[in-house]
C-alpha cells in the first residue's frame, strides 16, 4: 500500500518539530517535505505530488487562504493546524476540511489521519471553494453551500436544499428537497453549531428544521413540513419555537 505523501507547513520551529515526529510515528505517512512560508509552500505544492498537507492558518508571510487562492487545482486533503479562531474554524468546518488546535493532541492527530484514510471520494476542488465562498461573504445565505462527511465520501449540499436534519447518535440524517437522504458521519449537534440560526431551528434535541420548509405547527406539539414529515417539538421548546414562527414573515 503506498503511503500518503504529506507537506507540513508550519512556522512555529516548535510546532513544526512537534508535527515532524507525529507525522513520523503514523507508518501510512511519508514526509516529503516542511516549510513555514507562503512563497515556499507554493514552490512545494507545484513540483511535488502530494496527498496530504498539514496547513498552519497563520503564517509568516501571510495565511492559508493565500496558499489556496493561488492554487488553480487541488487534489489533495487538507488539515488546518490552528490556534483557536472561531470564524476560521466555522469556515473551515463548511468545507468539511479537518483541523487541529495547537497544542496539537497525538491521538487527535491519528483519528484526523485515519479519517483521511478512509475518505475514498473527495471533491478537494469544491472543498475549497466552499471554504473561499464562506471566506468572501464573511455572511450565511441560503443559496451558501455546506460540505456533508460521509462514510465514504464528501459532498456539496447546498442550503436551501435541506429539510431538516435528525440525530441519531453520533450520524445526522440530512433530509433533502430531492427526497434523498445523506447521512453524516458527525452529531447534530455538530451542524447546530454552525447551521444560520436565520433559517435553521432546533425543535427537538434530535432534530433540526429549515424554517422555509414548514408547512403548519400544530398545538399538539408536531410541525408539519412541506414534504409532510410530522416533526416533534419538545416541551421545553415550544414557546422557543413558537416565537421564531411567528418572527417568519
Amino acid at each position: 500500500m503506498s503511503k500518503i505523501r504529506t507537506l507540513v507547513i508550519e512556522d512555529e520551529p516548535a510546532i513544526r518539530k512537534e508535527l515532524q515526529w507525529l507525522v513520523s510515528q503514523e507508518e501510512s505517512l511519508k514526509l516529503e517535505a516542511m516549510t513555514g512560508s507562503v512563497k515556499e509552500s507554493l514552490q512545494i505544492i507545484k513540483n511535488t505530488e502530494l496527498d496530504l498537507v498539514l496547513m498552519d492558518i497563520q503564517l509568516t508571510d501571510g495565511t492559508a487562504f493565500d496558499i489556496l487562492n493561488q492554487l488553480d487545482q487541488i487534489s489533495f486533503h487538507i488539515i488546518f493546524i490552528t490556534a483557536y479562531n472561531h470564524f476560521a474554524i466555522k469556515a473551515i468546518k463548511y468545507g468539511a476540511l479537518d483541523y487541529l488546535l495547537k497544542p496539537i493532541d497525538s491521538d487527535e492527530f491519528s483519528v484526523a489521519i485515519q479519517k483521511v484514510k478512509k475518505v475514498k471520494q473527495v471533491d478537494y476542488q469544491g472543498q475549497i471553494s466552499v471554504l473561499k465562498e464562506f471566506n468572501a461573504v464573511k455572511n450565511i445565505d441560503m443559496s451558501s453551500s455546506i460540505c456533508i462527511t460521509s462514510l465514504d465520501c464528501i459532498q456539496i449540499i447546498r442550503l436551501n436544499e435541506i429539510i431538516y436534519l435528525s440525530g441519531e447518535g453520533s450520524y445526522t440524517q440530512i433530509h433533502l428537497e430531492s427526497n434523498k437522504i445523506v447521512t453524516a458521519s458527525k452529531p447534530l449537534k455538530y451542524y447546530e453549531e454552525i447551521l444560520p440560526d436565520d433559517f435553521f431551528i432546533k425543535t427537538h434535541q434530535s432534530y433540526i428544521v429549515n424554517k422555509n420548509f414548514i408547512d403548519k405547527y400544530m398545538k399538539t406539539g408536531i410541525i408539519i413540513m412541506k414534504n409532510t414529515a410530522e416533526i416533534p417539538v419538545a416541551t421545553r421548546r415550544k414557546e422557543f419555537v413558537i416565537d421564531h414562527l411567528n418572527s417568519v414573515r
